[in-house]
């Protein structure tokens, strides 16, 4: 059993900042890489920000570039994901993924083990 256990949501005020962690857990798996996703409210989930664990290649998408920083510790197999000058539509349940199948760090297909999420509010 792999399970991927988030922590450190809440609510903060814009312009503040939160940090993610991800702490996989259970049986030894392979993943590509290691990625955040969010979902709002009515919405669809979608992608956030990967890094690989060998490489330490990143990936962001457009909105959170220069805001958020994803890093990992190999050492305590942690993935961190550093929030900035949080933004009112930064609100959602984010959740951390293990990239299983090798593809674009975004396609939420290859993404084969999932965290519970946690809750991130940010209030204006």
């Amino acid at each position: 059993q792999v399970q991927l256990v988030e922590s450190g949501g809440g609510l903060v005020q814009a312009g503040g900042s939160l940090r993610l962690t991800c702490a996989p857990s259970g049986r030894t798996f392979r993943s590509y890489a290691m990625g955040w996703f969010r979902q709002a409210p009515g919405k669809e989930r979608e992608f956030v920000a990967a890094i690989t664990w060998s490489g330490g290649v990143t990936a962001y998408t457009d909105s959170v570039k220069g805001r958020f920083t994803i890093s990992r510790d190999n050492a305590k197999n942690t993935v961190y994901l550093q929030m900035n000058s949080l933004k009112p539509e930064d609100t959602a349940v984010y959740y951390c993924a293990a990239q299983t199948v090798a593809g674009p760090f975004s396609n939420i297909l290859t993404y084969g083990y999932w965290g519970q999420g946690t809750q991130v509010t940010v209030s204006s």
